[in-house]
């Protein structure tokens, strides 16, 4: 039966916008360049749907606006975006290109959620989209109708291809780092199962898998370990993405959110996990149960936070890795002192509840950030870390009293991590759970109902009918969703449209899931400018008819890894691909004073343009990482200090790419083993200048100095 494709003109929600802000303000971009725009703020009578339109003059204005869509939508998502600078400016890059710029709140009337349909967060989009239209051609005096262009990734991936997929508001949608309809919680509560059992393992595994290492990451682990990185590996895992762990950045991501979701929807896993056969809890030599904490203490004393000031609604969290940061509570500083604290090597502290068992706050819960232990005594402190689901973490500490009972249990947090191999899809197409099947497809493990709709957001899973053109940009060292899903929602466009002709994806190499531009170190890099670029090569391709690149060429491998094609000349795609060597080789030996000759060359697929800039590290420098309420979570943002020097290069072709090729020489004065970074960075036009779309990339070279 063919679906109705929704039309927000149609919607009685959505009959009577109301303007309640209209006034000139100006955009500061990169570079000294100034832009005025016009900003206009409503709401939809009768609805929590709130939206801000960014209007540029009318000589700057193109026919065309782009509508950002955040993972974890808040009550002022409207305005998030107003207050980023610089190069992550949303709002300056969509003035720069000529278009109006459109974000709404989706509806939510709650930081924490609430009774609501998610399908309002796709559908409100698209009514803000339409009215933004009508406002357009008012102001512009036009009876052009705007193109429309709509992105976001992760939790706005799901809202991206929702809105391309199921309504005709845009002409073309830019969906990134994008899940499956059975990607949450899986693949989050998987990436926390690896943290904890590979938590002693992580130095041996980049080791090997880092350049010159011996690229078998199985080769010194133990049997535990080793079965646990081949099982996450084949569910899409990328290997070298534990990177962040071995550098000693531990991230449950949203798992903390996701939990109590998990627990509303099927409640008795948590207890079927540690007493029914086939599951990992109830077996007493599982690391589940070695790992398992179930400890009552009392309170010894209370301490409060230390306040800080409230988040302003425009220089909002809306990132991929930092949206649903907006549902939590900070500790700033509270900490409680315990009487006793649990005992034991290796202790498992992540994910530690502290639950009030007696006194006022009693069934109140608390997630413990650090424990400290007293050297003389069998006390201690325990800080607390964020906390989800609650405004006033000192209105639940003032209630807690010296002698009131507290039980700290990390049982659930554990039993969530094992949720993905009680959760094989019915549907075989998701070859990642073939080794959770048998040979006739059933699933070897106990399986958990369901959920009545997919942990999507969107109130629908992805069907693959697109409504316009999509440019998919994907991460190949993703954290926190797998890169194979965008080959799985390739794969639903041609089952359901018969092609893919108005589909593109473009894979990056050296990326993680986060959106943010100061996302850089030596080991990654970011997608923003590429992003950036395929919304541009989107308007191309929509208003003029002018094909983007060709996708990426890749195949999808047993191990559940994407592989790319390794000649460059038939990978295609947007990223320039650089090749790092020392003395010619990924790994070089030599003595202390010895002159190393470093060799750069870079190759730059058909039509993605020029090298722009090569940067250079001779080893990594002790830089401390950045972080900010910007950002998220640390990703270990080095900055510009992290490098040495800028090369000069020279450019080529070789048939149908572009090519460049730079050298440096140094030493090393003191024995150890060393790596070397590269970092370049490739434009369409190869103009270093045009800063929102550089397309980075870097590699690595080893150097064991005697």
């Amino acid at each position: 039966m063919k679906k109705t494709i929704y039309d927000p003109k149609q919607d009685s929600r959505f009959q009577h916008p109301v303007i309640d802000q209209d006034e000139w303000r100006e955009r500061y971009l990169p570079g000294g360049e100034t832009i005025p725009f016009r900003y206009l703020h409503g709401y939809f009578e009768g609805t929590d749907v709130k939206f801000s339109f960014c209007f540029p003059p009318a000589d700057r204005y193109e026919g065309r606006f782009q509508q950002y869509l955040s993972p974890f939508p808040g009550p002022d998502e409207e305005v998030a975006s107003l207050g980023h600078t610089g190069l992550e400016d949303r709002v300056g890059f969509a003035l720069k290109c000529g278009a109006y710029y459109v974000e709404t709140n989706m509806g939510s009337h709650s930081q924490f959620g609430g009774d609501r349909d998610d399908k309002l967060t796709w559908q409100s989009s698209a009514a803000a989209a339409e009215y933004s239209r009508e406002k357009a051609m008012e102001i512009y005096d036009t009876k052009q109708r705007p193109y429309g262009y709509v992105y976001g990734g992760s939790g706005g991936g799901y809202k991206s291809m929702a809105c391309i997929e199921n309504t005709g508001a845009w002409d073309g949608a830019a969906p990134f780092v994008i899940g499956s309809p059975v990607s949450l919680p899986n693949t989050i509560t998987m990436h926390v199962q690896g943290q904890r059992v590979l938590r002693n393992a992580f130095s041996k595994i980049l080791d090997a898998l880092d350049a010159g290492g011996s690229g078998d990451p199985y080769k010194e682990l133990n049997k535990d370990e080793a079965d646990m990185l081949r099982e996450l590996t084949k569910m899409g895992f990328p290997p070298l993405a534990w990177y962040m762990e071995a550098k000693g950045v531990i991230d449950p991501g949203a798992l903390p959110v996701l939990l109590p979701a998990m627990r509303g929807l099927d409640p008795t896993y948590f207890t079927d996990f540690w007493a029914k056969p086939g599951y990992a809890g109830a077996d007493p030599q599982s690391s589940a149960s070695k790992d398992r904490i179930y400890f009552r203490t009392k309170v010894k004393s209370v301490h409060l936070t230390e306040k800080t000031e409230k988040r302003d609604a425009e220089d909002g969290q809306n990132g991929v890795d930092d949206s649903y940061k907006k549902q939590a509570v900070k500790g700033d500083g509270a900490y409680l002192e315990l009487e006793t604290l649990p005992l034991g090597d290796n202790l498992y502290l992540e994910g530690l509840s502290m639950i009030f068992q007696t006194g006022d706050a009693q069934g109140a819960a608390l997630l413990m950030d650090k424990m400290m232990r007293f050297n003389d005594s069998e006390g201690g402190i325990v800080t607390i870390g964020e906390c989800y689901g609650m405004s006033d973490l000192d209105e639940t500490l003032r209630k807690v009293k010296p002698g009131d009972e507290i039980l700290l249990d990390n049982s659930d947090y554990i039993a969530a991590q094992s949720y993905y191999r009680h959760q094989v899809p019915a549907d075989l197409s998701f070859h990642a759970w073939d080794q959770f099947r048998n040979p006739d497809g059933t699933p070897k493990t106990p399986q958990r109902a369901p959920f009545p709709v997919p942990f999507t957001g969107v109130g629908l899973p992805q069907d693959g009918d697109i409504q316009g053109k999509v440019i998919n940009i994907q991460a190949l060292m993703d954290e926190s969703t797998c890169p194979w899903c965008a080959d799985w929602w390739r794969n639903k466009i041609r089952e359901t449209k018969g092609t893919d002709e108005n589909h593109r994806t473009y894979f990056m190499e050296r990326c993680m899931h986060g959106d943010i531009n100061a996302i850089g170190n030596y080991m990654v890099v970011n997608y923003v400018g590429a992003l950036r670029q395929a919304l541009i090569d989107l308007s191309a391709w929509v208003e003029k008819g002018i094909e983007p690149l060709n996708r990426t060429a890749y195949t999808l491998g047993e191990d559940g890894q994407i592989h790319t094609e390794p000649d460059v000349s038939k990978r295609y795609g947007i990223q320039g691909i650089p090749t790092l060597k020392a003395n010619g080789e990924k790994c070089a030996h030599v003595k202390v004073g010895e002159c190393v000759r470093f060799t750069v060359d870079v190759e730059v697929p058909e039509g993605a343009g020029n090298v722009t800039e090569i940067l250079f590290a001779q080893q990594e420098k002790e830089l401390a990482a950045k972080d900010t309420e910007s950002n998220g979570v640390a990703r270990l943002m080095l900055g510009e200090d992290m490098w040495d020097t800028s090369l000069s290069f020279e450019k080529d072709e070789k048939g149908s790419i572009h090519t460049a090729h730079a050298e440096t020489v140094g030493s090393y004065d003191k024995p150890g083993t060393y790596f070397a970074t590269v970092r370049i960075a490739t434009n369409r036009e190869g103009d270093p200048s045009r800063v929102f779309t550089q397309v980075l990339n870097l590699d690595r070279a080893r150097i064991v100095v005697s």
